[in-house]
């Protein structure tokens, strides 16, 4: 993607099944779970780079001792931040004490067995440390304390804070991640406290013999089900509780993904699947999905169950933006799948170049179309094979060696036309300095075109903003002189914002919306806009489940081909020589290239939770009265 929009979040969920000696005899180190820990969120580092934090929980520190640990951190070193400061944090004891596992488990910090790791980019504009996860909750009561981070953002963050208020309780910040925390903690004391005056009502055990039973007692799935029930949006939550146990939770619409493994020795979970391959040596089948709407819960002795918390939605809309983009690519099915939906462009590519290989060179973006480019390439092999195996049967005996030969030999022209030079960086300069050094953030490989002869296609994964496009790669790519440059989109036309966890909230960051306002403005149909804005007004404080997504009026009156050609011309400045194609991947091709993630509300508008069409409704009406500076959470009423 050349327009870099903000990633989702990351999570990672440790869970040592063994004591710390048995890591230490087996392994060499008491630190397995950390370090384990450690790789889990370096290979999600592209998740998240505007913060990151872990928590830690001792299962068997003694009174006086903490128990609970928390490290966090601001920009993109934040990783290296948080763990230099723990590991920092070891060189207070000896040699001698550090391999005492009696007294590692006593007295060093962060020698646990319970772990969570979170990578954060803010997507409802707060940020700071602060925001950044994992959130704690504290209490004497270690059953009461509560670590909370996730992959999520809620469409009813209203709903959810006006429900805290009714409870009696006086909610610190409107961010949809104070108000989950305050609502799981709420559910979590009330829970404590019903267990604690069950037992105590029997005059049978003392205090700490109550607190014991209170920890074995606590039903997780129970205080998850209360808290959820309003719940409007896509997430992946993680939490840990003070007394060992540990819960996470996937949304019942599965937008967002969770996976998970374990045996005998650990429990893992993560935001991606190879992750946990990677960090784990493990094969593909070996690790699950959590399904949607469903809990795993690890409870301090141990034992591992999942639980259906919420109701699978009949209509499952995983986020399709994790294949095209978010996810790593060295996943089993997210390679194939990009593969696929570089292949699934060829018709339209051909269809661009007049089926003339002879003079068109075909490339990608760097770096993340480069498996999609892959899978263009050899559905222009296939198709080239094709037409090599028609004209030998049509001309049959008639053609000599020779020109079998030369039929055989051709090609497609692949070439690495485009280079990321990732060592520029922009940041020393300010003004017209800057952005005439962001042009040269890409380069060309000269000499791989013919000049004022070849044409080039050149595949990128998708297309937000097109700022980089117009700004840098359009104007680097023409300096080889080609007849026509011809930008692939592996994804389709992003016309709506995400609500979900990624931010992509304004509606004049995308070009597909740019391009149909101008062309409703040049065709002379204002009214269109002025009707859309209107319908919109009208039922802004209607109840979430009875708004309608009229923004899709703003596109009806276009053909794809139409705002594709508007696009195209939006991009291309007026010094570009070269004539300029922009090709868009269609909605129906996507679902055949990832028929399990149906989430396609950034192309179609078809916002799979009530509140998607309640934000988009607002984010529509900012940007017509010019306020899209506010995120559109906050211009809700409650």
């Amino acid at each position: 993607m050349t327009d870099i929009i903000k990633h989702e979040c990351g999570i990672a969920v440790i869970r040592l099944l063994k004591p710390l000696e048995y890591y230490y005899n087996k392994y060499g180190t008491w630190q397995y779970g950390l370090d384990k820990l450690y790789l889990l969120m370096e290979k999600q580092h592209n998740r998240g780079q505007e913060g990151a934090g872990l928590a830690a929980v001792k299962l068997e520190s003694h009174p006086g001792n903490e128990f609970i640990f928390r490290e966090r951190a601001v920009g993109s070193g934040a990783i290296t931040e948080i763990f230099s400061k723990v590991h920092s944090a070891f060189q207070e004891f000896t040699p001698e004490q550090l391999n005492d596992i009696e007294f590692v488990k006593k007295s060093v910090p962060y020698a646990a067995e319970l772990f969570l790791g979170h990578l954060r980019y803010s997507t409802t504009g707060k940020s700071g440390l602060t925001y950044v996860h994992p959130l704690l909750r504290r209490n004497n009561w270690a059953s009461r304390n509560l670590a909370l981070a996730g992959n999520f953002n809620m469409t009813n963050v209203d709903e959810m804070f006006q429900q805290l208020i009714e409870e009696g309780q006086h909610p610190r910040d409107f961010a949809d991640t104070f108000v989950m925390l305050e609502s799981l903690g709420h559910y979590l004391d009330r829970e404590v406290q019903y267990q604690y005056d069950h037992l105590e009502n029997k005059g049978e055990l003392n205090g700490q013999q109550i607190s014991q039973m209170i920890e074995e007692r606590l039903d997780i799935p129970f205080l998850l089900n209360r808290a959820s029930k309003l719940w409007d949006g896509g997430y992946a939550l993680c939490g840990l509780l003070g007394c060992g146990d540990a819960f996470a939770l996937r949304d019942p619409w599965g937008i967002r993904s969770a996976f998970y493994y374990h045996d005998d020795e650990v429990v893992v979970l993560a935001s991606e699947r190879p992750v946990i391959q990677t960090a784990f040596n493990l094969k593909k089948d070996d690790i699950n999905e959590l399904q949607p709407g469903e809990a795993i819960v690890v409870k301090k002795n141990g034992k591992v169950t999942l639980h259906q918390i919420r109701q699978k939605k009949e209509k499952i809309t995983p986020c399709s933006f994790e294949r095209i983009y978010f996810s790593r690519g060295s996943d089993y099915d997210i390679y194939r799948e990009r593969k696929k939906l570089g292949e699934l462009l060829v018709p339209k590519i051909i269809e661009a170049i007049d089926d003339d290989f002879d003079n068109t060179v075909f490339s990608f973006i760097p770096n993340t179309a480069e498996v999609a480019f892959f899978g263009m390439q050899q559905g222009l092999e296939d198709h080239f094979n094709h037409k090599k195996a028609i004209t030998i049967l049509e001309k049959g005996s008639n053609l000599s060696k020779e020109e079998i030969d030369v039929i055989l030999s051709k090609r497609v022209r692949a070439e690495k036309v485009a280079i990321k030079d990732i060592k520029l960086r922009t940041f020393i300069a300010q003004g017209k300095t800057r952005e005439n050094l962001a042009t040269h953030v890409y380069d060309v490989t000269y000499g791989s075109l013919r000049r004022g002869k070849d044409s080039l296609v050149i595949i990128d994964d998708s297309i937000v903003r097109g700022t980089t496009l117009r700004n840098s790669i359009i104007k680097i790519l023409d300096r080889l002189d080609p007849k026509k440059i011809v930008i692939v989109s592996s994804s389709p036309q992003i016309r709506y914002p995400d609500c979900y966890g990624i931010d992509m909230s304004r509606m004049s960051e995308f070009i597909a919306f740019k391009a149909a306002i101008a062309l409703l403005k040049e065709r002379g149909m204002q009214y269109i806009i002025d009707d859309t804005y209107a319908k919109s007004v009208a039922q802004k404080h209607k109840k979430k489940e009875e708004i309608i997504n009229y923004v899709k009026d703003i596109y009806a009156p276009f053909t794809d081909e139409e705002i594709s050609a508007k696009i195209a011309q939006m991009l291309t400045s007026p010094d570009i020589k070269a004539e300029v194609q922009i090709v868009f991947q269609s909605i129906e091709d996507l679902h055949k290239a990832c028929p399990n993630n149906a989430g396609d509300w950034y192309f179609s508008g078809n916002y799979p939770t009530p509140g998607g069409n309640r934000l988009v409704n607002n984010a529509f009406i900012n940007y017509v009265e010019g306020h899209e500076n506010l995120p559109y959470q906050y211009t809700l009423k409650f």
